[in-house]
């Protein structure tokens, strides 16, 4: 048993397990006060940012959105984060790598350093938990993810938006064509994937499986979440969350808001009930801060991210 450690346990906690004793309004903010380091032996997750925003269509911010989430997640590491009831890192190792370097100066780079970002991580054995960022990281994270675990993957997607617009140029930086790109190139398989939330027109969606927002207020989280498990089932599957799959009331900091969203007692559900499935990766993206109000919508990422780390325990 480690001795107790008070205070800024993300760079003194000596173990990958176990949680320290903190002030919620101090301290070093690692997400969920997870050790800082880029040591990966013996790490289940490695939790990291992607501060990219460059590939936005609407407002840009999100690249300011890992920052925000780490510092909403203050109060999960405080007491065991509900309805589980359990210290998830007693079982876990986890870690906050902290953020993947690209130069933004030089768009035409970016996407292979994210690749290599992911390679990193994924050949020393732990999974991924990472934050946007605009959406397009999940392109290069699923390039990555493929690699390792075989493609094509399935895909769990939570968004406003379907993202499978026609790309306008092979190698473009655009948050709204990557699945365009991974069904084309054979990262995921549509057959066996799935998009919740989705509330916006597109003629094709290169047949993704489909529950739209209001197909998700009608019937109800429990019926979502037999739906995803029955194109899913036990398939490697990749999930992804675009917070603007939550409604602006619940999510307001976000790049590209549309009314008519999820709640985050909704999504939440939809999520903790997803347990078992064969994740092999996830991210939460499009956290852009200046636009929110007093936090809801870091606050709303934050408690996703935990409930998407037990998924993995």
């Amino acid at each position: 048993m480690n001795d107790v450690i008070y205070g800024d346990g993300a760079i003194r906690r000596p173990s990958l397990h176990g949680t320290s004793v903190e002030n919620t309004f101090a301290g070093v903010l690692s997400f969920m006060r997870r050790r800082y380091t880029r040591e990966l032996e013996g790490v289940d997750v490695a939790i990291s940012g992607i501060p990219l925003d460059l590939a936005t269509s609407f407002r840009p911010g999100a690249r300011f959105g890992p920052a925000a989430v780490r510092a909403a997640s203050v109060q999960l590491s405080e007491i065991n984060p509900y309805p589980w009831g359990v210290d998830l890192f007693d079982t876990l190792a986890c870690i906050d790598y902290g953020d993947c370097w690209f130069d933004a100066h030089n768009p035409a780079t970016i996407k292979e350093s994210i690749v290599q970002h992911a390679r990193t991580i994924l050949g020393a054995g732990a999974k991924m938990l990472t934050f946007g960022g605009d959406h397009y990281v999940t392109y290069p994270l699923l390039i990555a993810h493929a690699e390792k675990f075989g493609k094509p993957l399935s895909l769990i997607h939570f968004d406003a938006h379907t993202d499978t617009w026609e790309d306008d140029t092979p190698d473009s930086l655009n948050h709204g064509t990557m699945f365009f790109k991974a069904v084309k190139e054979g990262l995921i398989d549509p057959a066996t994937s799935v998009q919740i939330g989705i509330r916006t027109s597109n003629e094709d969606t290169l047949g993704i499986n489909i529950i739209d927002a209001p197909w998700v207020h009608e019937h109800g989280p429990r019926a979502v979440i037999e739906r995803i498990k029955s194109i899913v089932s036990d398939r490697p599957v990749y999930l992804t969350f675009d917070v603007d799959c939550l409604d602006p009331a619940t999510a307001p900091g976000t790049g590209t808001p549309v009314p008519g969203g999820l709640s985050s007692a909704q999504a939440l559900a939809i999520l903790r009930g997803l347990k078992p499935i064969n994740l092999v990766g996830a991210d939460v993206v499009e956290v852009a801060p200046a636009y929110d109000q007093s936090e809801i919508t870091a606050l709303a990422a934050a408690h996703l991210a935990s409930d998407i780390l037990f998924l993995w325990v």
